[in-house]
């Protein structure tokens, strides 16, 4: 196994936690948009884990998926997760925020007008007719800006790298086969898997 940071303190802690893995698991501080440390067709499985695709722009997205495409074996899979831009529409609307509890709407007011207020230009209607927005959410106490993204334009950045593509809820673990379901999921993140070309 090899684990890889772009942080080198996260390298660092595991190497600490680790100290006996040696041959059985490597540790290594590495970028995904440049891989080239690993030679083509290294790896059966590639994992990114925690969203952390998510803190990379938009071009540098695509980027990352060569990158997979390239260190992982053909039929090989890679699994990820994204934040789920239909989630945010939720949150930027105030009328979902109502609740019959009102500690509840008081909490969920003041989590909408720190959204807005850390996302001046970006309106409802922006969020609505896009297929992905970069936003300053609450994750990191809004100082990270997070990329958002619809499940059918995240499985249109991976057709031309990846086959058989599987999006899988957050928040009940199933898989969501269909394309209505994707459009009507709010979880807040979604899983992909899918086999490398």
């Amino acid at each position: 196994y090899v684990g890889v940071d772009y942080a080198a303190t996260m390298v660092a802690a595991c190497q600490k936690r680790f100290p006996s893995a040696s041959q059985a698991l490597q540790f290594a501080v590495c970028d995904a948009r440049d891989m080239s440390q690993f030679s083509d067709d290294s790896f059966d499985l590639i994992l990114f884990s925690f969203n952390g695709i998510d803190y990379s722009s938009h071009g540098d997205r695509f980027k990352i998926f060569q990158e997979v495409s390239r260190v992982g074996k053909s039929g090989g899979y890679f699994c990820f997760s994204s934040h789920n831009l239909q989630a945010m529409e939720r949150e930027f609307n105030w009328r979902t925020q109502m609740s019959l509890n009102p500690v509840v709407t008081y909490t969920n007011l003041m989590m909408l007008a720190l959204l807005r207020l850390f996302n001046r230009s970006l309106t409802l209607t922006q969020l609505q007719t896009s297929t992905h927005a970069t936003l300053v959410d609450e994750s990191h106490n809004f100082q990270l800006e997070t990329y958002y993204i619809r499940p059918q334009a995240q499985v249109n950045q991976l057709q031309s790298n990846f086959d058989h593509i599987r999006v899988f809820s957050w928040t009940s673990g199933l898989e969501i086969t269909e394309e209505n379901q994707w459009r009507s999921n709010t979880d807040m993140w979604l899983y992909y898997l899918c086999t490398i070309k």
